[in-house]
């Protein structure tokens, strides 16, 4: 089945129209039609090939994993979904089934690697996966979501990817009532955290380098707002938070953060810089501090992620363009400039030709 798309061509050349064949949807399969993809930062960095060393880019790369849209045909053996539903596909589009964290519902952690939904290895192609800056897209439907029909489908997009990153690190270590919990950045990933330990009944504090991100901060949920430039401000708060979740990609000093805790307090970090971060031995040792990460959560744990936040009217704050913007929105995203997250409009690949 041809497939319009946007792709990288190399690590340095801007996304342009694409085109490829997707499968026609097997037994247990599902077809969907693309109406809304999310921005993430780790599309720029896997399309400008900055993860060589953890999984360098496969060009032609079609970038995209957070995906809502509409069926339009299911395999013989679904049960679950139907013609016209509304679905969603996340970060994972397979895994082994079998290992220890797959049979957990940890399919995130598969001990052989979840084939996610671009630039992994293919096994029904025998290439690599393409993901969702493209007009449809055929998933299983053990890896397909459910989307309630009354969300609004842009705004949910997000979550698919910025929404469980944050949420499945939060329900982990227990964010909630009597708990002191740290935000690290307003960003795409950072203000979806503030939303949802607020909506576990947290006491939130974010923390961000912007003087000019202290109102929106309060108005996402924050009960308190710390410009981490002001080391007056930074040591009011030390050794007194439960939880820290550090959702900063650039390089910065993760040692200020982990002074923050208080004894057997974590700071999960799921930013992913580029570079590694130098972490001070004594910042952990003397107050049994842990410094953990995590990466976005199982198709159970996602499923939970999304009914939660249709229950709670929970979205992501989102800035609607046409897939002919995408090279100017990774500009953007690099300096910051989005609240916060870019959604591609996938009608306008109708018009990208």
């Amino acid at each position: 089945m041809s497939t319009r798309a946007f792709a990288a061509h190399s690590a340095t050349t801007p996304l342009a129209p694409f085109s490829f064949a997707r499968r026609e949807p097997l037994a247990t399969d599902v077809q969907i039609e693309i109406l809304y993809c999310g921005v993430c930062h780790s599309d720029l960095h896997q399309a400008r090939n900055e993860w060589s060393e953890f999984a360098g880019t496969a060009y032609p790369c079609v970038p995209g994993h957070e995906i809502v849209g509409r069926v339009t045909k299911v395999g013989k053996d679904v049960t679950k979904f139907k013609a016209g539903d509304f679905a969603a596909v996340g970060c994972m589009v397979d895994s082994c089934r079998t290992c220890p964290s797959c049979t957990r519902g940890l399919e995130q952690y598969c001990t052989h690697f979840p084939t996610f939904t671009y630039n992994a290895p293919d096994k029904h192609s025998g290439g690599v996966t393409f993901g969702g800056y493209s007009e449809s897209i055929v998933v299983d439907e053990a890896f397909t979501l459910k989307v309630s029909d009354k969300a609004n489908l842009a705004a949910v997009a997000p979550l698919l990817c910025a929404g469980i990153t944050t949420y499945s690190p939060l329900r982990h270590w227990g964010a909630g009532p009597g708990k002191k919990v740290g935000i690290v950045g307003l960003g795409g990933l950072g203000h979806m955290g503030v939303k949802f330990a607020r909506a576990f009944g947290a006491h939130v504090v974010l923390f961000t380098t912007s003087p000019n991100k202290i109102e929106d901060g309060k108005r996402l949920g924050a009960h308190e707002v710390v410009v981490s430039k002001n080391a007056a401000d930074m040591a009011k708060h030390a050794s007194s938070f439960d939880f820290v979740l550090d959702a900063v990609s650039a390089e910065h000093d993760i040692n200020a953060y982990l002074s923050l805790l208080k004894l057997d307090g974590t700071l999960c970090l799921v930013g992913a810089p580029e570079k590694p971060l130098p972490v001070a031995a004594f910042n952990l040792l003397l107050p049994r501090r842990q410094f953990a990460g995590s990466g976005i959560g199982g198709i159970a744990e996602t499923q939970e992620m999304l009914d939660f936040c249709a229950e709670r009217g929970i979205t992501s704050d989102v800035e609607l363009i046409p897939i002919q913007k995408i090279n100017e929105a990774y500009d953007r995203l690099l300096k910051g400039d989005v609240k916060y997250r870019f959604v591609i409009d996938m009608a306008s690949l109708k018009q990208a030709a």
